[in-house]
């Protein structure tokens, strides 16, 4: 069974956090959620979010994707958290995913691993940094490599079932589509 890592930062986008861990817990990926810090995490629309552990605890296994959920200010605090930057690093040293929507592009670009890459973000962030080595392609998901971003909120539900597809195949993707009814 693959596993992903979630790390939850104060502020973060709940629509995004919450569409990611619950579809790819749908396809049977097991979904670690880890708090920056102990306790419960307030996203930025005020919805209280527990995690499953704190990050401390968390880093001390292996992961095959970590995906990080945008929002403001939880893309700061993912941003400035060195635990964060070193394993974004680490995984994509090891060729592993690494996953960011909305805001949290941003993160990916501070770690170093979108150099030479297709990306996109939320409108303003990543377009608008001057990274000379990152096409921004504006588009609604981009996959390059084992490197995977997304807009924003209203794309969540494609960003997610995306990164299901890379992880179990798209198989187990048509299955968990067709169980929300999306059409």
């Amino acid at each position: 069974m693959s596993t992903v890592l979630v790390p939850l930062a104060a502020g973060c986008e709940e629509l995004e956090a919450v569409t990611i861990i619950d579809l790819l817990r749908r396809a049977d990926i097991e979904v670690v959620t880890a708090g920056l810090t102990d306790g419960p995490v307030k996203a930025s629309r005020g919805t209280v979010v527990v995690p499953d552990t704190t990050l401390d605890a968390a880093l001390q296994r292996d992961y095959d994707m970590i995906v990080l959920p945008g929002g403001l200010p939880g893309a700061d605090h993912l941003e400035n958290d060195k635990r964060v930057i070193k394993r974004i690093q680490q995984m994509a040293a090891d060729g592993k995913y690494v996953c960011a929507i909305c805001a949290a592009p941003k993160v990916l670009a501070t770690a170093g691993v979108l150099d030479g890459k297709r990306a996109t973000s939320y409108p303003g962030v990543l377009d608008k940094m001057g990274l000379a080595d990152v096409t921004y392609t504006g588009s609604a998901v981009e996959t390059d490599g084992k490197v995977v971003t997304s807009r924003g909120p209203g794309t969540a539900m494609d960003f997610a079932l995306q990164l299901i597809e890379l992880l179990a195949g798209s198989g187990t993707r048509k299955t968990v589509e067709k169980a929300l009814v999306r059409s």
